[in-house]
């Protein structure tokens, strides 16, 4: 067999039709076939080349819509926000990109798969703990955020709005995990990073509302 001799452009095409087929049809009712089929001559073992299965490909899609849009690139450089303004409009930002925003609720159910859930922590310590501290630190010197824990909260944040959420880690109905939120936001204002206003709230709502029926438990989730 021929060597592939781009592999990242291979990758890219994958996401690509992956991409669009997730957004149209949904995960559950695109098949490995439906991807291979878009990809005008690649096979089905080139696909399985690179990723071992069709969670990993939306786990890769998610990952790179994510540094596509980066909310935390596009604020860290504006001179007209405080660092609790740079905190909340990167939320605001990737609330409001609704692709993105889609990804993620078809991600959820994926999370049972143990690599995944493992690949999702690593990526959050990796991307997403340094800009938390990033901002934290800024936050902290202009005097928008009073915290004596900004490396602390830095790790915690996306643990906790990640993991803790997961109803494949912790069983919950949507208004528990929603709750989370609340409590979320009143612990952060505590330790002087009040993150959550009601536009955040807002945002987180609307998020919620996306998750369909099912991915969340009907009743309430036993101690």
């Amino acid at each position: 067999m021929a060597r592939n001799k781009y592999p990242e452009e291979t990758v890219a095409r994958i996401l690509d039709a992956a991409q669009r087929l997730f957004l149209e049809k949904g995960y559950d009712q695109t098949t490995i076939q439906d991807i291979v089929d878009q990809l005008g001559g690649l096979t089905k073992g080139a696909v399985y080349h690179h990723f071992k299965s069709k969670e990993e490909i939306l786990d890769a899609v998610g990952d790179r819509m994510f540094l596509q849009n980066n909310p935390f690139e596009a604020v860290r450089r504006r001179t007209d926000l405080n660092g609790l303004q740079k905190l909340r409009e990167a939320i605001r930002l990737n609330q409001a990109d609704s692709a993105a925003a889609s990804v993620t609720v078809q991600s959820i159910p994926i999370t049972r798969n143990p690599r995944i859930l493992v690949e999702m922590i690593e990526s959050n310590r990796r991307i997403l703990t340094p800009y938390y501290l990033e901002l934290l630190e800024e936050g902290n010197r202009d005097g928008s955020l009073h915290t004596d824990y900004p490396r602390e909260l830095a790790e915690l944040i996306p643990l906790l709005t990640s993991l803790w959420l997961l109803p494949s880690v912790f069983p919950a109905t949507k208004a528990q995990a929603r709750r989370k939120f609340d409590f979320l936001a009143d612990m952060l204002a505590r330790m002087g990073v009040p993150l959550v206003d009601d536009e955040t709230r807002r945002l987180i709502d609307e998020f919620f509302a996306r998750i369909p029926d099912g991915v969340y438990a009907d009743e309430p989730a036993g101690l």
